[in-house]
C-alpha cells in the first residue's frame, strides 16, 4: 500500500515510489517536485521566497528558500541513491495571490520565486520537463516518483497532470 507523505510550507521531503509527496495551499509559493526517473526517488520542496541571502537570520529554514530548499532537497534524494545527472524537475505555484496597484519586489513574489527556482535548477544542471506557474489562484499538488506525474489541483478549475 502506497503512502502520500505530506510537506508543509516551507519544507521539503524525499520519497520512493509507490510513495508520493503532497502540499496544499502554494499561492505566491512554489513547489517544486524532482525525480530521478530510473530509481523512481522524488522529493518536493515547497518554498515561499527566493533568496535567503536578502533576509537577515534567515539561516534557520532553508527549506523556506528557493536556492537552499532544491540545494537541500538533491542532497537528499543523493542520499537516498538517486544520481543528479538523471534528475528532471516540475513547478507549480507562483501565483499573484492580491491585485496591487504597483508592481513592488513584494506584490511580485510569485514570479521572483518561479524565477529563483528556474536559476538554481538550471545552476544545477536539471532540466524543468514541465510547470504550471503564475496566474492568480492557489493549487494543490501530489507527486508521484513513480510515474513523474505531478498532479495539480485548484478550486473551480479541472485537474490537472503535468
Amino acid at each position: 500500500m502506497s503512502e502520500i507523505i505530506k510537506v508543509g510550507m516551507a519544507d521539503l521531503k524525499v520519497c520512493i515510489s509507490p510513495n508520493g509527496v503532497t502540499t496544499l495551499g502554494l499561492g505566491s509559493c512554489v513547489g517544486i517536485a524532482i525525480r530521478d526517473p530510473m530509481t523512481k526517488i522524488g522529493g518536493l520542496a515547497h518554498i515561499m521566497l527566493p533568496d535567503s541571502k536578502s533576509i537577515r537570520g534567515s539561516e534557520g529554514n532553508i527549506a523556506k528558500f528557493a536556492d537552499t530548499g532544491i540545494v537541500e532537497l538533491v542532497r537528499l534524494m543523493e542520499a537516498q541513491g538517486a544520481k543528479k545527472s538523471r534528475m528532471t524537475a516540475k513547478l507549480a505555484g507562483g501565483a499573484m495571490m492580491f491585485a496591487f496597484q504597483n508592481k513592488s519586489d513584494l506584490a511580485r513574489v510569485g514570479d521572483r520565486n518561479v524565477e529563483a527556482s528556474k536559476q538554481k535548477l538550471k545552476e544545477l544542471g536539471i532540466p524543468i520537463l514541465a510547470e504550471d506557474v503564475g496566474d492568480s489562484y492557489g493549487r494543490t499538488v501530489v507527486f508521484y516518483p513513480e510515474t513523474g506525474d505531478f498532479v495539480i489541483k485548484a478550486v473551480g478549475k479541472p485537474e490537472k497532470v503535468i
